[in-house]
């Protein structure tokens, strides 16, 4: 099969399509053949060797797949080959075929398509692990959503809005902004010109932000602490603008605020189950038209590096998809 393999660790531009041979399903795993992967920022880091999860040289990144069962590993049931099926795998994504454990698998109905279906455990998995349970959204809460503009951050937007919370969506300009309110954000502000805490209390009547959904980090964390009300919830999610922000912990102190994390990696493997709840909820909303994932765009497998590219230059409007 052919692969997008990271046999060096650098930049994208690094990465080479070569033929390698067939990956082989383990138990309790199933060999996909990937119709569409998607990319994600983390995907950025992992080839540089600047992320948690380390896989052994070489590797194809990408994390999500979607695409149609083609064997089965010992003692898998409940699939069979030929149903077409989106996963989360970890890495491997950028390839013909790539293996995955069975219990990640959600079956794709035939109103998703597969560059679809292949952009959704991540970024909505994140949005409804970091959303429900990690950041107890109600029905009628002020949600501030930083880095709205990309695949985390809309997701963020559409699954907050699912849930019934006023959604304000943050990012660094117009054109993304508008792609957030399509999407579902009730609020936009520009927070490359905004005094952030300023705009966000007068939005909010001075009361102050109940959740916020931090993809970015950086400059824009502090800001957007000292926006929250009482026992407002800071979900730490993400760090795309760059550097790890520090915080005031009295800041927390003063109005019973929480600093949250959002580990989506590792609820996969504490929560058996989990995920699978989660996405089905995701399905039933995509085929039903009630959320409607962007895509930024879609790319041959031979340019995944202009694919990266288009993250680590946070030009990506929505998911952004290879198809091998």
């Amino acid at each position: 099969m052919r692969a997008a393999l990271c046999k060096t660790y650098g930049g994208p531009e690094l990465l080479e399509v070569a033929e390698i041979a067939d990956p082989e399903p383990g138990p309790g795993e199933v060999l996909i053949r990937v119709e569409a992967a998607a990319l994600n920022y983390f995907d950025t880091l992992i080839i540089r060797d600047k992320y948690q999860f380390k896989p052994k040289l070489p590797f194809p990144p990408s994390a999500e797949v979607a695409g149609t069962i083609e064997r089965l590993g010992a003692g898998v049931t409940g699939f069979k080959p030929g149903e077409r099926v989106m996963t989360y795998v970890g890495w491997g994504g950028a390839a013909e075929k790539a293996v995955a454990k069975a219990e990640n698998l959600a079956r794709l109905p035939d109103a998703v398509s597969s560059e679809v279906g292949a952009g959704l455990s991540v970024t909505y998995g994140t949005a409804m692990h970091g959303l429900i349970d990690r950041g107890r959204v109600k029905a009628g809460e002020s949600l501030v959503v930083l880095g709205a503009s990309g695949g985390a951050g809309l997701a963020a937007v559409e699954v907050g809005a699912r849930l019934g919370a006023r959604v304000i969506a943050c990012a660094s300009s117009d054109e993304k902004l508008a792609a957030a309110r399509a999407h579902g954000a009730a609020e936009l502000v520009t927070y490359e010109t905004a005094d952030l805490k300023a705009v966000l209390k007068e939005l909010t009547g001075a009361k102050g932000v109940d959740v916020v959904y931090d993809c970015v980090g950086d400059k824009y964390a502090e800001p957007a602490v000292r926006s929250l009300g009482w026992d407002g919830r800071f979900l730490v999610v993400g760090f795309a603008g760059g550097e790890i922000p520090k915080l005031p912990l009295n800041l927390l102190l003063l109005k019973s605020a929480s600093a949250v994390g959002v580990f989506w990696g590792a609820f996969l493997k504490q929560v058996p189950g989990g995920h699978a709840r989660h996405m089905q909820q995701v399905l039933d909303w995509v085929a039903a038209g009630q959320i409607k994932p962007a895509i930024h765009g879609v790319y041959p497998l031979e340019k995944i590096a202009d694919a990266l590219g288009a993250i680590e230059r946070r030009e990506a409007i929505g998911k952004v998809i290879l198809k091998p």
